[in-house]
């Protein structure tokens, strides 16, 4: 009883008391009333088939308990008089807190709807996926500096001068990071570009392979032989890609030579020969688009001869190439054509002395 009937900072012991009740009380109803809330909404989005209610019930999961307690402290240091920099910072704390709850409820709700996003485009569009992460990267941070500069805000800081010097300071930071920047909007411009995907196989000078990851600096390809390989971004942008992912078909061309002592008939009935030769696989396999007499060479008469692989599997393309060769070859043993090499003929005249 001798502490109810003290005083401390001007208020009795059953003013403390009361308070203190009055701060515990409203933290256990706040987080009741939060709990119920986020329970109450899940049952409502889940007779629903719109999407936004079940993000904003997922949001409400993301209430923190140590952010409701400064906002109880201050509901319960109503009831006490006390000095006016107390009262300030006990209120500015609990504007802060509930920013702060604001930011994750905000944020948790950004992670749902991306995840729902990601959920769709994963079959229907995969390109979409790296798109969207960096938007949620670049959602986030502009989510938290907003909640940063508010709080800093609330407790007395200019803001604007804060955000001027923090201009100039960020093009001295620009300067001298500028390989960096150049390599981040790189991965931005590839992100919504999407000149390549992940698992795309590519072409980037002498080096190819599949592209395993895409970052914010760098670029990493597995190349053929085992070993990864690391392109900066901006350096990769600034390269010929050959993106062999995105290939539907492929064009194969066929020169084939033969020797100048082949019968003008036989060389008539080449073309027809070849071209028996690659129709001779599945229609949709292959398609023939022409065969040649191309030219006189220097030890052969050359055809040329163009037909598409309908896939973009190179095995399958090596398949075909060989059972297509195969086929020619024992096509001109059977009528006694002989296929070129290099060969020279010399000429003697013998004079008039001789």
């Amino acid at each position: 009883m001798d502490l109810l009937s003290g005083t401390f900072l001007g208020n009795s012991g059953q003013t403390w008391a009361l308070a203190f009740g009055v701060a515990l009380g409203s933290f256990l109803v706040l987080r009741f009333m939060s709990g119920w809330l986020a329970r109450l909404l899940t049952r409502v989005a889940s007779r629903t088939n719109v999407y936004w209610d079940d993000v904003i019930a997922v949001s409400m999961t993301a209430t923190k308990s140590t952010l409701i307690v400064p906002v109880a402290v201050f509901f319960g240091s109503q009831l006490l008089e006390l000095p006016d920099p107390w009262t300030s910072a006990l209120r500015s704390i609990a504007i802060i807190a509930l920013v702060i709850q604001a930011g994750f409820w905000s944020s948790q709700a950004l992670s749902s709807w991306l995840a729902h996003r990601s959920e769709e485009k994963a079959d229907v569009d995969p390109s979409e996926l790296m798109t969207l992460n960096m938007i949620g990267i670049g959602l986030r941070l502009a989510l938290w500096s907003m909640v940063v500069l508010l709080a800093l805000e609330n407790v007395g800081v200019d803001v604007t001068a804060l955000i001027a010097g923090l201009g100039i300071g960020g093009v001295a930071v620009a300067l001298a990071a500028q390989n960096i920047l150049g390599d981040l909007f790189a991965s931005i411009s590839i992100a919504f570009d999407k000149p390549f995907l992940i698992g795309d196989f590519v072409t980037v000078g002498d080096f190819m392979g599949n592209v395993e990851a895409i970052g914010v600096k760098t670029t990493r390809v597995r190349s053929l032989s085992g070993e990864q390989v690391v392109f900066s971004n901006t350096d990769l942008l600034d390269s010929r890609i050959r993106n062999y992912g995105r290939m539907y078909q492929r064009r194969v061309v066929l020169q084939i030579g033969v020797t100048y002592q082949t019968p003008r008939e036989a060389l008539r009935a080449i073309p027809g020969i070849i071209r028996e030769a690659i129709e001779a696989r599945p229609e949709d396999q292959v398609r023939f688009d022409r065969s040649h007499l191309a030219s006189y060479g220097d030890f052969a008469i050359t055809f040329e001869s163009v037909y598409f692989v309908l896939a973009p599997e190179y095995a399958l393309h090596m398949d075909i190439k060989q059972d297509v060769y195969l086929r020619i070859h024992e096509a001109f043993d059977e009528r006694g054509i002989e296929f070129a090499y290099p060969t020279q003929t010399l000429f003697v005249e013998r004079g008039e002395g001789s």
